[in-house]
């Protein structure tokens, strides 16, 4: 029978607790930090919330909701997700799916004509 204790498994030394990228600590955001997140996500939804209702603005919707729908993703992805405390390759992969994301997304809002107007 093993003589360690359930503490002693996951202690700093084990070699499977250890970050993936030497010289990277584990560092996680407290509440507060997540706190003003949601309090940024809130004001930018806010924002699109407003835009979607002036009537000045209607040529420049399209172009502002994508750039605020960027912005909360990153966000949600770094903070939420945890990939800003993560290894650069999670943080490269998310990087690489929003950019081929919203690439389709403008494919397909040009073959619906939508910048014709």
């Amino acid at each position: 029978m093993s003589s360690t204790t359930p503490h002693e498994a996951f202690s700093s030394s084990d070699p499977a607790m250890e970050s993936p990228e030497p010289g990277v600590e584990e560092h996680y955001p407290d509440e507060w930090q997540y706190i003003k997140v949601a309090l940024i996500l809130f004001a930018i939804t806010m924002a699109e919330v407003g835009i979607y209702y002036l009537s000045g603005a209607r040529r420049a919707v399209i172009t502002l909701m994508l750039f605020m729908m960027l912005a909360k993703f990153s966000m949600v992805a770094l903070y939420f997700m945890h990939l800003r405390f993560d290894s650069k390759l999670f943080r490269r992969l998310f990087v690489t799916g929003i950019v081929l994301a919203v690439s389709v997304y403008l494919i397909a809002l040009s073959s619906l004509h939508v910048w014709e107007h």
